[in-house]
């Protein structure tokens, strides 16, 4: 994997980086890579990047993708704390939810990538699955759950070691800890938030089952009525 894992190589992402052309990339990140192995590299924003799709597309046709997904209200809330840890946030998560459309439009560009303030966009998955499935084969792409990868690292590590080609890792079944973990207090939803939320993405998660189909199993939410 591209080193180092941090920060995040987001090549295709940037111009400045992009426009210094697909050989640099491979200059830079991938020149000690032995001949015959399999490299690769983990840019988070790809994801929510349709010109990143695109580009890839035209330079790295072939490639073999994987989108790790976690469900959209932990995600929300991860992010929230993460936020909140790093100086980004000081609302409740309610009010941080409500005002999370006007922040989005004014982020600070310093701030584009991080995104502090995107906890509600960043999980409707189905619609930024979308441009890469119009891109790449359907055989490319993998989405895995986060929480399956926590709970059984070793069978989801060989799943994703046969989408890539390459032998199979038990020995690295081990801690699938997050990575950029955020700490602090932990956070209160009230009951009319999380409400709202569980209406949003309930649709958009049967949206993400439709799209991947019968081997990916989206998050339900318990029903009240």
């Amino acid at each position: 994997m591209a080193k180092p894992v941090v920060p995040e190589p987001k090549f295709f992402l940037v111009d400045d980086l992009y426009t210094q052309g697909i050989e640099e990339y491979s200059r830079r990140w991938f020149s000690d890579v032995p001949a015959g192995c399999a490299a690769g590299e983990k840019s988070t924003n790809y994801l929510e990047s349709a010109q990143a799709a695109e580009r890839m597309a035209a330079h790295l046709p072939d490639v073999r993708l994987i989108f790790v997904l976690r469900e959209p209200i932990a995600r929300a809330i991860s992010n929230y704390r993460w936020s909140v840890m790093n100086g980004m946030e000081t609302e409740d998560f309610a009010t941080a939810i409500a005002l999370e459309e006007e922040r989005e439009a004014n982020v600070d560009p310093r701030l584009r990538f991080a995104r502090p303030h995107a906890y509600v966009s960043r999980g409707r998955y189905a619609r930024l699955l979308q441009p890469w499935f119009k891109l790449f084969d359907r055989d490319q792409i993998l989405v895995v759950r986060f929480e399956d990868l926590a709970a059984s690292p070793g069978d989801t590590l060989a799943k994703i070691h046969a989408h890539l080609g390459v032998d199979p890792r038990p020995d690295l079944g081990g801690d699938a800890s997050a990575l950029n973990r955020s700490v602090g207090d932990q956070v209160a939803i009230d009951p009319k938030t999380r409400a709202r939320l569980e209406a949003e993405f309930a649709p958009l998660n049967r949206e993400l089952g439709d799209l991947l189909g019968p081997d990916f199993t989206p998050w339900t939410y318990k029903e009240v009525t």
